[in-house]
């Protein structure tokens, strides 16, 4: 069984299988001079464009595909449940190839929740976001440029709330979806829980990728699934219709709410990070 050891000195941390990384600082000069900080921010850049090609048009294929205008099929298309397996495929294949350069964040919510829990530094936490906007606008701006017409036509995969749906509503759904991501970001990147779990091969962006799966198939018919400022925020710029702003602040305060909320809980609740904190510093204050 793993070694636990939560509240010490010296002697507790040599006991310990595992290393947590210690806090990164809020601002790191440092990072500035290294290539491999502005690696990271290209692979961020490039990872969201090609979320946003390959998502977007699904969901334009998907309309496309069933618009009973064209008299298709209504039961064709890969459906809802397609949709889904496209959003949450690419992000584990995606996490998967960009994990160890950037981290594989690939959403300003995540960068948002792991900012907060002193993963990152406030530099970097700030152009992992530009990154991951700007990547997104290109990724539905070679969508629009491959099939204007289709993109025009079928709303340009932007997110919005549907009819019937309140604003609460669709703020709930969004708070909710992200903290479901950004809670299995946290265990699946946890230290603590890859030591004593070594023994079961358990990928870290499977669990990623299934979550944002997950999330999809709740949340498509209430508001499309933001979960993912930049995914919204890409699709609203190059779609740029009023009906597509007039409640895109929604997709950034409730998955950035979302993520505050799941950084807090697992931090401080499951890690019991303060419980640490105060025990330290007890033991410090005794000496």
């Amino acid at each position: 069984m793993a070694k636990d050891i939560e509240v010490g000195g010296p002697r507790d941390f040599q006991a310990k299988d595992y290393y947590d990384p210690p806090p990164a600082p809020l601002i790191d000069a440092e990072e500035l001079t290294k290539w491999s900080f502005y690696r990271a921010i290209i692979a961020e850049f490039v990872a969201t464009l090609l979320f946003l090609y390959i998502t977007v048009l699904t969901v334009i294929g998907y309309k496309s595909q069933t618009d009973p205008d064209l008299n298709t099929d209504q039961c064709g298309g890969v459906g809802i449940l397609g949709i889904a397996w496209a959003f949450g495929g690419m992000i584990f294949v995606l996490v998967y190839c960009t994990a160890g350069i950037s981290g594989g964040h690939i959403n300003p919510a995540v960068t948002f929740g792991l900012f907060l829990a002193r993963k990152v530094s406030l530099v970097r936490a700030i152009l992992y976001m530009a990154a991951q906007c700007l990547g997104a606008i290109c990724g539905c701006g070679l969508v629009k440029a491959f099939q204007k017409a289709y993109y025009d036509r079928y709303g340009g995969g932007a997110n919005g709330l549907a009819d019937g749906y309140s604003t609460g509503t669709g703020l709930g759904a969004e708070i909710i979806g992200t903290f479901v991501l950004v809670y299995t970001v946290f265990s699946a990147t946890d230290p603590k829980r890859n030591a004593r779990d070594s023994h079961v091969p358990v990928l870290a962006p499977l669990p990623i990728g299934f979550a944002v799966f997950m999330v999809h198939l709740a949340t498509i018919p209430v508001t499309g699934t933001g979960i993912n400022p930049a995914r919204s925020f890409g699709a609203a710029v190059i779609y740029n219709q009023d009906k597509t702003w007039d409640d895109h602040w929604i997709f950034w305060v409730g998955p950035l709410i979302g993520a505050a909320i799941a950084a807090f809980y697992y931090q401080f609740v499951l890690r019991a990070s303060a419980v640490k904190a105060f025990g330290s510093f007890r033991s410090s204050s005794a000496i």
